[in-house]
C-alpha cells in the first residue's frame, strides 16, 4: 500500500517525542530530575504511545479497506489483519525475552510478562480484525458506515469500562499476568499507569479506526482538506467536552483519576491526536514536510525498528551514556546522539530494502 506522508510524519513525531522522553528519564542524575525539564519532558512523554495506538488504527482501516476494493471476502481480510495482529503481539513478547536477557541477570523473571507497547498494539490488532469481520457487508460503502459506528462505540466502551476495572471491579480472581492485561496491575497490589492493558490502550486504537475509516468515507476523499479541518474541529471540540464533563457535579464512579483511568482524560488525549492529525495533514499538503528530506516521515516509515533498537542504548546495557548520573547539558547531548544515530539505522534499513527490491548489490 502506498504510504501516507502524514501518517509516516506523525510516526515520526512520536519517535522523537519518545527519545526525549527516554533519554531524561534513564540519565538525568537525581539533583537534575528536580528540574522543569524532566517535567516538561514527561509531559510531551504523554503523547508518543497514544500516537502509535492510534495511527495502527488509522493504517489498519486503510488497509482494510485497499482488501475490500480488491474484493477479498471478510473470512480473507480478518485472516490476514488479525495474524498481524498475532505477529507484533509475538514481537512484544520477543522483546520483553531479548531485554530480559541482555539484563544478564539483573532483571527480575515478573519482566517478562510486562504489557508493553507492542504487546497492546497486537492485541488491538487482533480486536480490530474481530471487529471488522463483525460489521461487515455485501457493500464496501455499508461496511464502512459500520465499521465508524462500531469503532467508535468499542472506544467509548473500553474508556467508560476503565475506572470500575481499575479500581472497584478489577478481576482480581485471574493470575497476575492475566489481569495485568485488563488493567496492568503486573505485580503490584494496583494498577500501574507506565502499563499499556487492554482497558484504556486498545480504546486509541478504536479511534483511530473509526478515523481511518472516515478518512476512506467519499466525502472525504471529494472534499480533501475540508475533511481534516473537520477532524481538527472535532478534536477541539472533544477537549471541550473532556473539561465540561471532568468539572460536571455529576459523577458516575466511586473513584475517580482523571490523569489515569478516566475517560475525561481519554476524551482529551483523543482530542489532541485529532488536531496533531489535522496539522501533520496540513503541513504534508501544503508545507514543508516532503520538500527534500523530512527526518521526521523518515523515522515514521521504520518507527518499529528504531523503537526496538534505542531501547537498548538508553535503558539497556548498552547505554551510551551512565544511568542516573548525567547533567541536563549532558543528557541532551546524548539524546542528540540518539536521534542521529536512529536516523542513520532508518536510512539504512529504507536503502536497504531500495537496494535490494531494484537488485542492486548493497556495495554499488
Amino acid at each position: 500500500m502506498k504510504r501516507l506522508a502524514y501518517i509516516d510524519w506523525m510516526r515520526g513525531l512520536a519517535c522523537i517525542l519518545m527519545f526525549q522522553t527516554h533519554c531524561y528519564d534513564s540519565w538525568l542524575s537525581p539533583e537534575d530530575r528536580k528540574s522543569q525539564v524532566l517535567v516538561w519532558s514527561q509531559l510531551l512523554g504523554t503523547f508518543p504511545a497514544p500516537l502509535f495506538i492510534f495511527l495502527a488504527g488509522i493504517s489498519f482501516a486503510l488497509v482494510t479497506e485497499r482488501l475490500r476494493e480488491k474484493g477479498t471476502d471478510r473470512a480473507a481480510i480478518a485472516k490476514q489483519t488479525i495474524l498481524r495482529g498475532a505477529e507484533i503481539f509475538g514481537l512484544g513478547l520477543l522483546f520483553r525475552l531479548q531485554e530480559y536477557a541482555l539484563a544478564g541477570g539483573h532483571a527480575p523473571w515478573t519482566d517478562l510478562f510486562r504489557v508493553d507497547v507492542l504487546n497492546i498494539l497486537g492485541l488491538s490488532m487482533v480486536l480490530m480484525g474481530v471487529l471488522c469481520w463483525m460489521a461487515a457487508a455485501d457493500s464496501i460503502s455499508s461496511a464502512r458506515t459500520r465499521c465508524i459506528l462500531v469503532s467508535f462505540v468499542a472506544a467509548a466502551f473500553v474508556a467508560m469500562l476503565t475506572p470500575p476495572l481499575w479500581t472497584t471491579l478489577r478481576p482480581k480472581f485471574l493470575p497476575w499476568p492475566l489481569e495485568s492485561y485488563i488493567n496492568g496491575v503486573h505485580i503490584f497490589n494496583a494498577p500501574q499507569p507506565w502499563l499499556f492493558p487492554i482497558f484504556p490502550w486498545s480504546a486509541f486504537a478504536f479511534a483511530g479506526l473509526a478515523i481511518g475509516f472516515f478518512l476512506n468515507t467519499s466525502f472525504a476523499k471529494n472534499s480533501g482538506s475540508k475533511a481534516f479541518i473537520l477532524v481538527g474541529l472535532g478534536g477541539v471540540a472533544a477537549c471541550g467536552i473532556s473539561q465540561l464533563f471532568d468539572k460536571s457535579p455529576i459523577h458516575l464512579y466511586a473513584v475517580y483519576d482523571y490523569w489515569h483511568s478516566s475517560p475525561n482524560f481519554f476524551l482529551m488525549r483523543c482530542g489532541l491526536l485529532l488536531v496533531i492529525l489535522f496539522f501533520a495533514s496540513m503541513y504534508c499538503r501544503f508545507g514543508l514536510a516532503e520538500k527534500g528530506f523530512s527526518p521526521l516521515i523518515q523515522l515514521g516509515k521504520t518507527s518499529l525498528l528504531v523503537y526496538w533498537v534505542h531501547i537498548q542504548f538508553v535503558y539497556g546495557s548498552l547505554s551510551i551514556l551512565p544511568k542516573h548520573q548525567c547533567s541536563v547539558a549532558k543528557t541532551t547531548l546524548g539524546l542528540i546522539t540518539i536521534f542521529l544515530a536512529m536516523l542513520a539505522l532508518s536510512l539504512l534499513r529504507t536503502n536497504w530494502k531500495k537496494w535490494r527490491n531494484s537488485g542492486v548489490p548493497a556495495n554499488a
